[in-house]
């Protein structure tokens, strides 16, 4: 078959097993237990030599099917689904890393992100090694013979700041760390991650992939680029499940121990959610670039961040990465954190609510929510000032967008 483009590839990605009704549509697997057909059977499946579906907190049909198209539309290697981005996020750090070990990170993290490497993970004897990402010396002299990650994002939220993945790449395959990416900002549609060396993706599919905050979920996808006899907690492993090691030690160990595996029905939706994410994105997209062009344009904005604007800071790594769509939340400041509350109170399209790219518009001022148990120092590193407004662009018509900032700035 030749190669077809991504909405086609998503509309069109097998069922494990032939469906006997020959639905469309992947039905929805709500049983818990799955019966074999002899006890010699099921001893098979626990020593790991007979795949099969045995109790939905490990895996379902419907579960499975969804993280048959994430492989396929991410290239990868294996995608497990999680019930949320941060248990894709703690799984790994936790699959790859013992109490005494280290990853490096940058300062400009999600603040949840941020909270669970300096906080939780803390408590556990984890250490998270922050650095400015722009400097190949500093990432460089955090590295010791305990370090088993670098851990970025591709696209940071709110600051809109992209990485060079090409220099941490490098960095990670010279000192054979693994390179990790929260990609959830870069949904696959525009971001290859096996192409830019990034050997694991963390996604929380509640975002994009979901089609619409139709539900929670998270997947981790392995990219099986990387040498699994490097990593000590995961080298046991190999002999066996060889290139599948890591997917192998999720779940035989920290996704089946910890339960966070995602339900069936959230499964059914995300589904759904793949086989429109193009389209989603690129209208959010065009509405992103015309806001742009509208925000940049009045007088009473005084910074616009997007990286799909020429002139931003980061347009040139997003055309490199990204293709020119570096994800489709913008930034932009007002003059006050005054002016922010009085124009988000004001607003009657736009929505004041935490989430991303969800169909609607939302809007939140990270300062006061977000990050609203930081320090100011902190704040400061994470380049979070209360003059700043974060704004997810929805699939609205955006001359109804333009018309209800107009208003609201008034």
């Amino acid at each position: 078959m030749k190669k077809t483009g991504f909405t086609t590839r998503a509309l069109n990605v097998p069922f494990a097993k032939q469906d006997p009704h020959k639905a469309l549509q992947m039905p929805l697997y709500e049983s818990v237990a799955y019966e074999f057909d002899s006890a010699e059977q099921i001893e098979a499946n626990f020593k790991g030599d007979y795949i099969a579906h045995v109790y939905s907190r490990t895996s379902s049909p419907t579960v499975e099917y969804f993280e048959l198209k994430m492989k396929a539309l991410t290239n990868s290697n294996g995608v497990v689904a999680m019930n949320s981005g941060m248990t894709a996020i703690s799984t790994t750090i936790l699959a790859i890393c013992k109490a005494g070990d280290n990853i490096i990170s940058g300062h400009r993290l999600f603040g949840h992100s941020y909270a669970l490497f300096k906080q939780s993970f803390a408590e556990f004897g984890l250490e998270t090694r922050f650095s400015d990402f722009d400097s190949e010396i500093e990432i460089e002299s955090l590295i010791d013979d305990k370090t088993r990650a670098i851990y970025f994002e591709t696209v940071t939220n709110p600051q809109l700041e992209i990485a060079d993945i090409a220099l941490l790449s490098r960095i990670a395959k010279k000192h054979q760390l693994l390179l990790i990416a929260d990609s959830t900002i870069t949904p696959p549609n525009v971001f290859q991650a096996n192409k830019f060396g990034v050997n694991l993706e963390v996604i929380s599919t509640t975002k994009y992939i979901s089609g619409g905050a139709t539900s929670f979920g998270g997947a981790l996808v392995d990219h099986g680029n990387y040498n699994w006899e490097l990593n000590p907690n995961i080298s046991s492993y190999t002999k066996k499940f060889k290139q599948n090691a890591f997917i192998a030690k999720i779940r035989k160990n920290i996704y089946r121990n910890t339960g966070g595996g995602m339900a069936p029905q959230t499964a059914r939706y995300q589904i759904q959610g793949l086989d429109i994410l193009e389209l989603r994105v690129e209208k959010c997209y065009q509405n992103c670039m015309a806001l742009g062009d509208y925000l940049n344009s009045n007088a009473a904005i005084k910074q616009v961040d997007y990286p799909g604007l020429e002139g931003d800071k980061g347009y040139s790594l997003a055309k490199k990465y990204f293709n020119g769509v570096p994800g489709t939340i913008m930034s932009f400041d007002l003059e006050s954190k005054e002016a922010c509350f009085v124009f988000m109170n004001k607003l009657q399209i736009i929505r004041r609510a935490t989430n991303l790219n969800d169909n609607k518009s939302l809007i939140i001022h990270p300062h006061s929510t977000i990050y609203a148990e930081f320090t100011e120092d902190e704040r400061a590193k994470a380049g979070i000032r209360d003059t700043m407004l974060r704004l997810s662009v929805g699939i609205e018509n955006v001359e109804d967008l333009i018309e209800d900032i107009e208003l609201a700035l008034k």
